[in-house]
């Protein structure tokens, strides 16, 4: 069980959204919470707090009444559950409702103390509530997502629960659990926020890490495959590069082949004296360059990433919503921390990354394939017989059009904003949309990379080296041969396929 203290990371994220590790609120915490609530309902009896006693968005020149507060609160969730589209997988729910519920217990949103103990109930059961992919521009923050998680957290709507989705009273019945209390401005404080794009976004660049490892596996993998000269992988051409994240990776791929029987040295080949009466190589003196250059690619992926990071961890420790309630000044403050532009910024980094990524996979894929590049396979590294066969030949095309979408799917969304909300939402930074868009760019480069994984073992098992590549290949070697067995005769490939991308999306690689 993880201590909870309003002060989250990725490797805690990792623990609670993957590993399913359960979750205590510090009292600390409560305390600070009860604090903010407390100040709140006191400072607002004589004066004009936005959400308390106004109306929302344009509405926000009409004050309510007293009387009427706590029906503003829960008119503001039910008409704003408005979602369509795709319901998003729980995982990625469960990650915005842990970063929904750090931001809340900061202590500057003046929530009611239910609201943090419900949310850590619900996450810790397993219980995550039915939200829809379409309908949040990232403005002020998630509005329509975040309303059907505070639909949830007032007893109603639906959930996920056991593998099934049940009315959220149902499943309140069955765990015995009693919906928040609704007192001063519970409904604005749960949907004024960015913690939908910004979970989910974490959620992307966990993913985007665990890809990126097996991309680096694979691509040390090719190099043996062709007893590429390692030079460029050395350490002394890649330090004249001053970039963090080049450095990383052939320090990475360095360390996969440093056992490898069939990458060769450039000294024992090409720079000795018994080259003097060649006047044409039959060996390539360099590789193209989806072999040759694959730190300067994967390196700016690499900081990227680390950035996305940053980037993301600070959002989700940041208080987002609004107002902000200050206690220690004893003051709340209206502004725009529920605006999504970092979050949405940084998600169109990391799917144009990612969609370089899936170009260099599919590259790398078709240089394997075509015997007239790589000069040492079969086309399409066919085991069978050439003609009646077709080896890899049919999953080429499911690279190639996947590679495309991912190429469609990259063009930004940070700058597609379209003025909404009677024109009070003048600037929007569909920051939802852009965090959704790269989930299915991330998942779609697992299925490219799934498709050059079975090559790259088919090639290994064409060339018989499986006792001369590096322990760490034979390791991806095995593991993918477990799955997908030698295959001379063409098989349905689906299934192979499907299994393997899975694979790799759930188990990290020996790095």
């Amino acid at each position: 069980m993880l201590i909870f203290n309003g002060k989250l990371g990725i490797e805690d994220f990792y623990k609670i959204i993957i590993e399913n590790k359960s979750i205590q609120i510090e009292d600390s915490t409560i305390k600070a919470v009860e604090e903010s609530f407390n100040f709140l309902k006191k400072f607002s009896g004589n004066k004009i707090i936005y959400g308390v006693n106004t109306g929302f968005g344009p509405m926000a020149q009409y004050k309510i009444k007293d009387s009427e507060r706590i029906q503003l609160q829960y008119n503001l969730i039910r008409s704003h559950a408005s979602g369509t589209g795709n319901p998003i997988s729980p995982m990625y729910v469960k990650a915005a409702m842990l970063a929904r519920l750090n931001t809340l217990s900061l202590g500057h949103s003046g929530v009611h103390k239910s609201v943090i103990e419900l949310m850590t109930e619900l996450i810790n059961r397993g219980i995550t509530p039915l939200i829809y992919e379409h309908g949040g521009v990232g403005a002020s923050g998630d509005l329509v997502q975040l309303a059907h998680l505070a639909l949830v957290l007032i007893g109603e709507g639906e959930v996920f629960y056991k593998g099934e989705l049940l009315a959220t009273k149902k499943v309140f019945e069955i765990e015995n659990l009693k919906p928040i209390s609704v007192e001063i401005r519970e409904g604005l404080a749960l949907m004024n926020g960015t913690s939908v794009m910004t979970g989910v976004g974490i959620v992307n660049t966990i993913y985007t890490r665990r890809l990126l490892n097996w991309m680096i596996a694979c691509s040390a993998a090719i190099n043996e495959i062709v007893e590429a000269y390692d030079d460029h992988l050395s350490y002394e051409l890649n330090q004249t590069k001053k970039h963090i994240g080049q450095r990383e990776i052939a320090k990475q791929m360095r360390e996969h082949l440093k056992d490898s029987k069939l990458t060769r040295k450039r000294e024992h080949h090409l720079y000795d004296n018994n080259n003097d009466d060649v006047a044409v190589f039959e060996d390539k003196v360099q590789e193209y360059y989806s072999l040759r250059c694959v730190p300067q690619i994967l390196g700016p992926i690499l900081d990227t990433l680390n950035n996305v990071d940053k980037i993301l961890i600070e959002e989700v420790n940041s208080a987002n919503d609004n107002p902000i309630v200050y206690v220690a000044k004893e003051h709340v403050y209206h502004g725009g921390n529920f605006h999504g532009d970092y979050v949405s910024l940084e998600m169109d980094k990391l799917k144009i990354v990612v969609t370089k990524l899936t170009m260099l996979a599919e590259r790398q894929l078709n240089y394997l394939l075509n015997k007239n590049l790589n000069n040492i396979l079969p086309p399409f590294v066919n085991l069978g017989k050439l003609g009646l066969n077709f080896g890899m030949q049919g999953v080429q095309f499911t690279a190639t059009s996947t590679t495309a979408e991912n190429q469609t799917l990259s063009n930004p969304m940070y700058v597609h904003s379209i003025p909404n909300n009677n024109d009070n939402q003048d600037i929007v930074s569909m920051g939802t949309n852009a965090a959704l868009m790269t989930k299915k760019v991330v998942e779609n480069a697992f299925e490219v990379l799934a498709i050059e994984t079975i090559t790259i073992i088919q090639a290994i098992e064409y060339l018989k080296v499986q006792d001369k590549v590096s322990s760490k290949t034979k390791k991806m070697y095995d593991v993918i041969r477990n799955i997908v067995p030698i295959f001379t005769e063409d098989v349905v490939m689906y299934p192979y396929v499907n299994q393997v991308k899975d694979y790799i999306i759930n188990n990290k690689i020996d790095q």
